[in-house]
């Protein structure tokens, strides 16, 4: 079988962690890599071997890129997407999916349009430790579930916002430590406990000198009656695991970056546990997050495409926490309840 070729889009903290979980993948080949900088594209296109650009549509000109994975500024992944849609590649884009609902849809709905895949990378839901919580509630193994938090406190220093001008500002970051960082562990929540009917918050930035929120804290209700609440933060130094707590009637489970460290079910003698992270992985450096999990969340994308199915992490599936997010910075502006789903027209 001839392997699909992967363009890779943007080469700052992620993108090359995605040309690296390519390379793993037996089914596909990196094939080009591009950024506006040209010591960044060099340096990586070098590196893995393969042209690089610094001309995005250039590269896309290519016959032998079938897959383009979009790791820009979180602000510029519908635009480039929707570029890569119409030139008839396939789409891999990077957390969030974009910074607006619009935007969202538009990528979406382009997608469609141009008949190509759209994945979206949320690569925790490919940890075995995530669909093991995921599947205790799915099965009922919890009983009734009452409460559903996710708490992320996690460090970055001023010098981490100043090296790259569109980091912590509204128009390309999309939001602060909730939409950048705290996006992939809200999506993990929505994930496991399912949709929000409301949300009331507060966001605050205490530390760093940024247009968005370094501090985030959120009441939600679940649509399946469950309370819940969502707390992060870049200022808790020196960065502390992320977490997920699910509690029901019959049971509740921990999960701790992609490693569940409490669970117990009522009439179940043995207690699953495996040992907690003494110093989580991204949760001081984003540049130490390994390629694991992205590997297993592209290679599934890559299968799709071969498979001709949808991937596991639709354009619709990544949009879900884009929108909490909103509504939980609506909810902070206006100091109002506010409910889901979202209207923007």
């Amino acid at each position: 079988m001839e392997k699909i070729g992967v363009g890779v889009v943007g080469l700052g903290a992620i993108g090359p962690t995605h040309a690296r979980a390519v390379t793993e993948i037996e089914e596909a080949k990196l094939v080009a890599v591009c950024d506006v900088r040209e010591d960044r594209a060099r340096k990586i296109g070098e590196q893995f071997g393969v042209d690089w650009y610094t001309d995005y549509e250039k590269m896309l000109e290519r016959d032998d890129i079938q897959v383009v994975c979009i790791c820009t500024p979180s602000g510029m992944h519908a635009d480039m997407g929707i570029m890569a849609a119409k030139a008839g590649k396939h789409i891999i884009c990077e957390k969030p999916l974009d910074v607006t609902l619009e935007k969202c849809d538009a990528l979406i709905k382009a997608a469609k349009e141009n008949k190509v895949k759209l994945g979206g990378i949320f690569q925790h839901r490919f940890a075995e430790e995530s669909r093991l919580m995921k599947k205790l509630v799915e099965e009922g193994k919890l009983g009734k579930i009452v409460l559903g938090d996710m708490d992320m406190k996690w460090y970055r220093s001023q010098a981490y916002y100043d090296s790259d001008a569109w980091r912590g500002t509204w128009a390309l970051d999309g939001g602060g430590c909730l939409m950048n960082q705290g996006v992939h562990f809200v999506d993990l929540l929505l994930w496991v406990m399912g949709p929000v009917e409301w949300v009331k918050a507060e966001t605050a930035t205490l530390t760093h000198n940024i247009e968005v929120e370094d501090t985030a804290v959120a009441i939600l209700k679940f649509k399946n009656g469950a309370l819940g609440a969502i707390e992060a933060t870049t200022s808790a130094y020196p960065g502390v695991c992320a977490r997920i707590s699910v509690a029901g009637y019959s049971g509740s489970v921990v999960w701790e970056d992609d490693k569940i460290t409490f669970l117990k079910i009522e009439g179940e003698e043995t207690e699953a546990k495996t040992e907690k992270p003494v110093m989580a992985w991204g949760a001081s450096d984003p540049m130490a997050i390994p390629a694991g999990l992205h590997t297993r969340n592209i290679y599934d994308v890559i299968r799709a495409i071969i498979e001709d199915r949808e991937p596991l992490i639709t354009g619709e599936e990544a949009r879900k926490a884009v929108e909490l997010n909103l509504a939980i910075y609506k909810s902070a502006q206006t100091g109002e309840k506010i409910f889901l789903p979202l209207n923007y027209e």
